[in-house]
């Protein structure tokens, strides 16, 4: 049975669940608490609206996962702005498609980047200027956005044509946060390595749902298998999120039992676990609940399989998350009753 749907909250709100003196965002070289995480975001959003950006503007980010490209969900919406981000490892001419489809009026990224695109309509904003620069401002307030206001536009993949994009309401990220947070038993015990892009939902969902719940996160541009299991064991990570093309690279990779023994949950999106990479999950990390989980952008996440049933159900999509409602409907066009086909 779902859960009642709570009052959900403007977006920026969310840090305020941690410990403002627990850490909720590690860096190679840094890391935040909730209380610097707190005011970041609000210095970040002070800087936009001083660059000119007015309420309802799209301000997109082409970024690694650096501490500006995890606050940027935050801060933009702090704002009164959407937020579009962008994945880093597209090309310019799909990033040049995704600014126009968009409207963005603002484009954060690094010189590097910029130097790629042409016919840029929306103004450059440099990550390492802007960091320095909001040093100096006051911090905003949390914004009093409703929770049907626009906060963000997700761009699928592109695989069946042209990236799309997908409007997502404040409602709709605080929810997904507090749903994912709620059936992973997310605390301020864990860590999460944010591996998985942060323009994807699901990517952005490890920060949202892991800042629900009080945790940790620990964002990571990978580029071998083995990097991903070297993070876990320096970090003690207790969360992974992966896509099936990801968990059939880490089965392979060996993994300390240092670095198997700290995760308590493997998350899968983005296509079906087939009973086989089950079992080469369980057998590389015994100690680890797995929870496959489906959706789509436009819906973020449907259903999700408790782990207590991965074994005997390895395909089931299992049950309805938090706050969500899975009709079966037949070849009729009606939904159907138990036990039947549809």
């Amino acid at each position: 049975m779902s859960l009642p749907v709570p009052p959900s909250k403007p977006i920026d709100h969310l840090p305020l669940r941690g410990n403002d003196s627990a850490i909720a965002l590690i860096t190679r070289d840094r890391a935040l608490s909730y209380a610097e995480l707190e005011v970041l975001t609000g210095k970040v959003a002070a800087w936009l609206l001083a660059s000119g950006a007015v309420a309802g503007d799209r301000v997109a980010t082409w970024l690694p996962k650096t501490i500006l490209a995890c606050i940027m969900p935050l801060a933009a919406p702090r704002a009164g702005l959407i937020h579009v981000p962008v994945n880093p490892l597209l090309k310019a001419q799909q990033v040049g498609h995704i600014l126009s489809d968009s409207g963005a009026s603002l484009l954060i990224t690094t010189e590097q980047r910029a130097a790629l695109l042409s016919d840029l309509n929306a103004k450059l904003g440099f990550e390492g200027a802007l960091l320095k620069e909001c040093e100096a401002l006051a911090p905003l307030p949390p914004s009093n956005a409703g929770a049907d206001d626009l906060a963000a536009l997700l761009y699928t993949s592109g695989s069946t044509g042209m990236p799309k994009g997908v409007m997502l309401s404040h409602a709709n990220l605080w929810l997904g946060g507090d749903s994912v947070a709620n059936y992973l038993k997310i605390t301020r015990e864990d860590k999460t390595l944010a591996v998985l892009p942060l323009s994807f939902d699901y990517g952005q969902n490890q920060l949202l749902s892991s800042w629900y719940g009080g945790a940790a996160v620990a964002p990571l541009d990978f580029l071998m298998p083995r990097d991903v299991a070297k993070a876990v064991e320096r970090w003690s990570i207790t969360t992974l999120a992966g896509v099936p093309p990801l968990w059939t690279q880490l089965t392979e990779v060996d993994w300390s039992e240092t670095a198997s023994q700290s995760l308590r949950r493997l998350t899968n999106s983005g296509g079906a676990l087939t009973p086989g990479l089950i079992k080469a999950m369980q057998r590389c990390i015994p100690s680890a609940d797995i929870y496959p989980m489906y959706g789509l952008t436009e819906a973020f996440r449907s259903t999700y399989l408790d782990p207590a049933l991965v074994d005997e159900f390895p395909t089931s999509m299992g049950k309805a998350i938090p706050y969500a409602e899975i009709l079966v409907i037949g070849a009729n066009g009606h939904v159907t009753t138990a036990n039947m086909p549809g």
